[in-house]
């Protein structure tokens, strides 16, 4: 699930634009990957712009919104995810397709913080992202039923409990992108051993599911929490 930082720009996106104005929107772009990648979607526009080494007219003038900015970054990270999910749909297996997924968003949300927080909002403007991101949460949801059906995944797994997975996931604190993603790997090898139904102990029941799904997680730039 590795996306190259360097995306080709799509034609629609460059259509008439001269040498220079293409020149920065390209370096907006890779800036803003840089910064959502390390500090989250909430970063200030203006020190993205900064970061480009573009003035923050410019950069409205090519990105009149931060949900414009952030869903053409994240572009091709969704179809990557969207694909992930796909391919676990097709699996025989829905067990070992459920772990697949999970293992790879994970590995993608320890290498990215920006993006996880990106799938998890609704842009209602962005018709094409938001198709894909729902595309996917459905296609999990499906996923989830199916595994469930096997009796490999514990009954009682809710849509919460990945909210959870990704919130405890997105805690880990290392200082490089290696260590975070060992880290993660040990964290999610614990967490998938416990969804699974033959460590269920029947005689005590998981407390409550938390009133929230994914889109309640901590962290979501307040223009973009609605939905």
């Amino acid at each position: 699930m590795s996306i190259s930082s360097s995306r080709m720009p799509r034609p629609a996106d460059t259509a008439g634009l001269r040498v220079d104005a293409l020149h920065n929107r390209n370096r907006i772009l890779e800036a803003a990957r840089e910064a959502f990648a390390t500090l989250g979607p909430g970063v200030p526009m203006a020190a993205i712009a900064r970061r480009a080494g573009v003035g923050v007219a410019t950069l409205y003038r090519r990105f009149p919104t931060r949900e414009s900015l952030i869903t053409e970054v994240f572009a091709d990270q969704m179809e990557a995810c969207v694909s992930v999910v796909d391919d676990a749909l097709a699996d025989p297996d829905p067990w070992h397709g459920f772990r697949t997924v999970i293992e790879k968003v994970c590995a993608m949300q320890a290498t990215d913080r920006g993006f996880t927080a990106a799938f998890l909002t609704a842009f209602p403007d962005a018709v094409d992202y938001e198709r894909e991101r729902v595309r996917a949460e459905r296609g999990f949801a499906e996923l989830t039923r199916r595994a469930k059906a096997t009796g490999r995944l514990r009954a009682d797994f809710e849509q919460a409990d990945l909210a959870l997975l990704l919130m405890a996931n997105g805690g880990i604190v290392a200082g490089s992108t290696e260590d975070a993603l060992t880290a993660s790997r040990r964290l999610v090898a614990y967490l998938l051993q416990s969804f699974q139904a033959d460590h269920l102990d029947r005689d005590v029941p998981l407390p409550p599911a938390p009133p929230f799904g994914l889109r309640h997680m901590p962290g979501l730039p307040p223009a973009c929490s609605a939905g």
